[in-house]
């Protein structure tokens, strides 16, 4: 019988790697499991992995999962990994094949619909994913992986910030309004899927901050920004969330959620918002040099465009 781990025992040593090696050709099985990792590598993927004939046949897939039949997504065919490799996770020391974080993302049954040496068809019953997919071969071990049914998931918002009205004083209704500062920087709305985001091309700094949503898709609303002599990017909306547009729920709601992410780094932080503290936000505002302040209703929905439920306010 040919030993299917051959090539995986080749690439790892097992006294420098914390990833099981077994010494001997596995036992053929029937079983049906999967598990997807997510790797952080050398670059962010995941690592598909589906049972058969006691092993785990792989592919890494460096945009995870496509959410909807409309995106097919590379899959990279590797080598077969052992059955210990369905709970394995930990950190594989750099400078090893693989080497950097890897968890576990999601692990389940999967049914077979069909497979040969070039396609594979097949039903994911996961935790997290869930669906019917099939893997096809393009050209040698390039692989693309495509969903062939529809999920229940929300299309990304259009692109077309909301932008505030202008008036002199601040409402007299303050406790309806969060007030935060007008930073007088440049509007930036950040897409981030499959743990990359296009705003990247311009910022490179912000793949960092991409990778760390993992396969969480969102939207960040924010605005580029000069403090300490540093460009930052600080985030005040968050308009798409794991598969739900937020552009229909109240500011309140979708405040609560980018307060929820914690995104604190290097280059990015959230913006703090004050609600009903007018009169203290646009003094703030006015001795740090700020243009003003900008009093946003927390009922208020998302809409692309000027809107009077966003008011620009001077210091």
């Amino acid at each position: 019988m040919s030993d299917k781990l051959a090539r995986y025992r080749s690439k790892r040593d097992a006294q420098r790697t914390p990833e099981p090696v077994p010494g001997s050709p596995p036992p053929s099985s029937d079983g049906n499991a999967f598990v997807i990792q997510e790797h952080h590598a050398r670059s962010l993927h995941w690592d598909l992995r589906l049972e058969r004939d006691g092993v785990l046949v792989s592919w890494a897939v460096p945009k995870g999962l496509p959410a909807d039949p409309g995106t097919n997504h590379l899959a990279v065919h590797t080598e077969d990994h052992p059955m210990e490799y369905l709970t394995f996770h930990g950190e594989i020391p750099q400078g090893e094949y693989g080497g950097g974080s890897m968890t576990v993302w999601d692990t389940g049954t999967y049914e077979t619909e069909k497979w040969s040496d070039r396609e594979v068809k097949f039903v994911l019953r996961g935790r997290r994913a869930s669906g019917r997919f099939v893997l096809f071969q393009t050209r040698g071990k390039n692989w693309m992986i495509h969903r062939m049914d529809a999920p229940a998931r929300d299309p990304f918002p259009p692109l077309d910030p909301m932008l505030p009205a202008e008036r002199a004083k601040p409402p007299r209704d303050a406790s309806a309004y969060a007030f935060e500062f007008a930073w007088g920087g440049r509007r930036l709305l950040v897409p981030v899927e499959g743990g990359r985001t296009s705003a990247a091309r311009e910022h490179p700094w912000l793949r960092e901050l991409a990778e760390s949503f993992g396969s969480r898709t969102a939207m960040l609303d924010g605005e580029l920004v000069t403090l300490g002599g540093a460009e930052i990017l600080v985030f005040y909306d968050l308009l798409y969330d794991d598969g739900h547009a937020l552009t229909g729920e109240p500011y309140s709601v979708r405040r609560a959620a980018l307060e929820a992410l914690g995104l604190d780094g290097g280059h990015w932080q959230t913006a703090p918002s004050w609600p009903g503290e007018a009169d203290a936000v646009r003094r703030a505002a006015r001795d740090q040099g700020l243009p003003g302040v900008v009093a946003k209703r927390l009922d208020s929905v998302y809409e692309g465009g000027r809107s009077k439920s966003w008011l620009f306010i001077p210091s």
